[in-house]
């Protein structure tokens, strides 16, 4: 669906577009019209729901929901509901903008107050420290580990072991995303094969080998939040409502995502190409937007159709699905109580389902915490190196004149210095304990862009194009909730 720029790499304003905050104005152009709505041209047009449901499930279904659970119970995962209600409603609203612009969520922010130095540094700044801890890569290294050692990993014995496992998933992810013509590209195509043999595998063991009655008291467990009381880990409840989503850096990133799959006006700004296979077309740092017609409203509700069901019917659906799943799952066959936060995180339920079901699940159930832990490790890459990309191409006029406009060259030189910092940090501490770090600052993440979200829409947005009043309350609520769960969060780090 992508094409390149129409205008070449600069996409000049138009002298009639207006000027929107500290940015160059947006030039002008025609809403591309979507193809007809249908069950065909669904599957050809959604995807980046996908790659974010592959990013999403590793944290927050694999680990941080059924460590939860089984500490506390499913009697607190109306937490997860409500989350993942909130970022559905926060990637919708992102991704209006970028309907209406071509720009991700991220320029969009720039051009506010106090300008876009600062916040390109901000986000720079937050995305790293959100996103450059390779934790589910330790923690995929751990589902290998056991497949070929036969048992759990030992932290006092086994660490260097799984940190050269980690190192070899780590470059893995490196050499995939140099294929795929788009980037976004071959991250939908490997999202869909790895999201059907999780959701597969999960569904058929859930439904032979979890008695129904149990199914049911997890299910009313999502409704509920009868255990929210009491000594609690408020660091890994904030975990579980920033990652039984996506979380964060992840939930802007979906725009990008958006943009390069040739969505709305982002078919009229380019794509960043891959190393291998790709076209080497530029990616416009300011984007495009349309004159209100009454044709351009009847595309812009078209668009708005494979918008939501990209994002409601795969990922925010599969979102609870796939925690429910990994909950019951969980719950059913591993203790109350038992401590889940270990070097053996992405484990644990592969040697209570050979223990307690049959032997064989053993590998089947690493193989598909691999698939969960990993696809997410491969998303995140994407996700940080794609957020300073995008933000540094945009921010920094001089970085477009010393790659010449080659967008996939300053791609690549960041995913290579990332890839470097990553051998290291694997090292530094445990994958769950690094997990918990990031899925916190994602918690802040959202508290501070559910309000600049908001703003965006309602002060650049023509104003039939804005959302509605519910659409925006659910927006503050975001805010409101995230914000809740940072402080928490803040105090037990601080305590």
């Amino acid at each position: 669906m992508t094409t390149p720029p129409q205008e070449g790499p600069g996409v000049s304003a138009s002298p009639d577009a207006p000027r929107a905050g500290g940015l160059p104005a947006w030039g002008t152009g025609e809403l591309p019209a979507p193809p007809p709505f249908g069950f065909k041209n669904l599957l050809g047009v959604i995807g980046p729901g996908a790659i974010l449901l592959a990013t999403s499930v590793g944290g927050g279904e694999w680990l941080v929901g059924p460590a939860t659970a089984v500490k506390y119970g499913a009697g607190l995962m109306g937490i997860a509901t409500i989350a993942i209600v909130l970022q559905v409603v926060f990637n919708l609203e992102a991704i209006r903008y970028t309907l209406y612009t071509g720009e991700p969520i991220y320029t969009g922010i720039m051009r506010l107050r106090p300008g876009a130095g600062f916040w390109a540094v901000f986000y720079c700044f937050i995305g790293i420290f959100q996103m450059a801890w390779p934790a589910l890569a330790l923690s995929a290294a751990a589902t290998l580990f056991s497949a070929a050692t036969g048992r759990l990993p030992d932290g006092s014995v086994d660490a260097g072991t799984m940190h050269l496992i980690a190192w070899g998933l780590i470059l893995l992810s490196g050499v995939l995303l140099l294929f795929g013509g788009t980037i976004e590209r071959m991250l939908e195509y490997t999202s869909w094969f790895m999201l059907a043999y999780i959701f597969g595998f999960l569904t058929i063991v859930n439904v032979i080998f979890v008695p129904p009655a149990h199914s049911l008291q997890t299910f009313s467990g999502f409704f509920s939040f009868a255990a929210l009381q009491g000594e609690l880990d408020w660091a890994l409840l904030a975990a579980l409502a920033a990652t039984a989503g996506s979380g964060g850096i992840g939930n802007l990133t979906i725009t990008n995502w958006i943009r390069d799959k040739g969505f709305g006006m982002g078919a009229q700004v380019g794509a960043i190409s891959s190393a291998v296979g790709g076209r080497h077309t530029s990616v416009s740092p300011i984007g495009k937007v349309f004159p209100v017609t009454g044709e351009s409203l009847r595309r812009w509700r078209e668009w708005w159709r494979y918008v939501h069901a990209d994002q409601v019917g795969i990922w925010g659906l599969f979102c609870f699905i796939g925690l429910f799943l990994t909950v019951n799952l969980a719950t059913s066959v591993i203790p109350l109580g038992t401590d889940m936060q270990g070097l053996a995180t992405g484990s644990y339920q592969a040697e209570y389902m050979a223990r307690h079901m049959w032997p064989g699940f053993w590998y089947l159930t690493l193989l598909n915490g691999f698939w969960i832990l990993y696809s997410t490790h491969l998303g995140n890459t994407d996700i940080l190196v794609r957020t300073l990309t995008d933000i540094l191409w945009v921010g920094r006029p001089e970085l477009r004149a010393r790659f010449k406009n080659r967008v996939a060259l300053l791609y690549y030189l960041l995913l290579a210095a990332f890839t470097l910092w990553a051998f290291y940090a694997v090292t530094m501490a445990g994958p769950f304990t690094l997990f918990k770090a990031l899925a916190n600052v994602a918690g802040l993440v959202l508290t501070i862009a559910g309000v600049q979200v908001l703003i965006v829409n309602r002060t650049l947005l023509p104003r039939e194009l804005r959302p509605p009043l519910w659409r925006e309350a659910l927006l503050a609520a975001c805010t409101l909730f995230y914000g809740f769960f940072t402080v928490r969060a803040a105090m037990t780090w601080l305590s």
